[in-house]
């Protein structure tokens, strides 16, 4: 089969490789129908991820159909239409039980495995370890394009974005960075009743998506970027400030923009290491929230784009074959200039 192989910081290639097959009873074969790249794929090239070695197929998201199944696999079948998501789980360890499978001690000590500590899905076919507790089969109402943004970014703006920030009705909402990931946040923040979701980037295409996506505000990021976001919140701050790009400076910014008592929720990937005011923050009663995304909430944001009422379709701007993978790359790389949130590659 071929697959994009990751050989070093800054070198890739979608070459030749020995064909995923079934190594435990609990594993399954999918073949890959629609697969992205995330954010964390370009921390890989940059060799910000150490963990990745030469020879690793690169990817963590697909919605692909079942074709080999092992003896163990009890809820799925061979043509069976499956969601692929970044996190694996065993479903029995300390971590999974405590619904943080993130950190699943199973399968790694970490449930973000595909891309990173075993082969991806960048690739014709992909083998996903336990099978049973990490695969969801995918609506027949949902699309391949509606449901791979579930596997990753739709996930993660709402998990690390607006439950770990506690979002409730009425509150005022800053999204710092309105990415891919900064727009899940968006679309999903409206689901707890944000009476105000105020965008926050340098990019005025991103901004006028993320009016589509759901703002009620946008602020492009400039001198005055404090006061006029504050501006918006008669003069207090925002209840929660969620920062979605990491960066040292996007951070510091969702810190200027909360009020006492607030949130500050980080779901950015953070590279550098990054000095918050501690001496301002303390005793204004303000929390901060971070971590990887453990995807337990896939099933209620199936639930919601099957009845409509999260377009993730909106989220795909761009669309290549395997083939224009390398083009895939280079487009999403340059997401702002190319106006690209996310991308879509199939096999053709």
């Amino acid at each position: 089969m071929k697959a994009l192989v990751y050989h070093g910081s800054g070198n890739k290639a979608w070459e030749d490789v020995p064909d995923a097959a079934v190594r435990e009873p609990t594993d399954v074969v999918v073949r890959v129908d629609t697969t992205t790249i995330c954010g964390t794929d370009l921390h890989i090239l940059h060799g910000d991820v150490p963990a990745v070695t030469d020879g690793r197929i690169l990817g963590h998201e697909a919605v692909g159909t079942v074709v080999e199944v092992g003896d163990a696999v009890r809820g799925f079948s061979v043509d069976d239409r499956v969601l692929v998501p970044a996190i694996t789980k065993c479903g029995r360890c300390e971590y999974c039980g405590r619904g943080m499978p993130s950190h699943c001690q199973t399968v790694g000590g970490i449930g973000w495995i595909f891309g990173h500590l075993i082969d991806g899905t960048q690739a014709e076919y992909v083998r996903v370890p336990y099978a049973d507790t990490s695969l969801y089969v995918v609506p027949g109402g949902v699309t391949d394009q509606q449901a791979i943004f579930l596997a990753d970014s739709l996930p993660t703006g709402y998990e690390v974005g607006v439950l770990a920030g506690n979002v409730r009705p009425g509150n005022t909402v800053a999204i710092v960075g309105a990415g891919a990931v900064g727009l899940a946040a968006v679309l999903t923040t409206g689901l707890w009743g944000a009476s105000k979701v105020i965008a926050v980037d340098t990019n005025k295409f991103r901004l006028e998506k993320a009016i589509e996506f759901g703002a009620t505000d946008t602020v492009e990021v400039g001198p005055g970027t404090v006061d006029e976001v504050t501006s918006l919140t008669d003069g207090l701050g925002v209840d929660v400030a969620i920062e979605a790009v990491g960066y040292p400076e996007t951070l510091l910014t969702a810190a200027a923009l909360v009020r006492p008592g607030g949130t500050i929720a980080n779901i950015g990937v953070h590279g550098t290491p990054v000095e918050i005011p501690m001496q301002d923050m303390w005793i204004r009663n303000v929390t901060l929230t971070m971590g990887l995304v453990d995807t337990v909430s896939i099933p209620t944001l199936l639930k919601m784009v099957a009845g409509g009422r999260i377009p993730a379709e909106k989220m795909g701007t761009h669309s290549f074959t395997f083939d224009q993978i390398d083009q895939a790359y280079d487009v999403f790389a340059n997401a702002a200039a190319n106006q690209a949130l996310k991308v879509v590659i199939t096999p053709s």
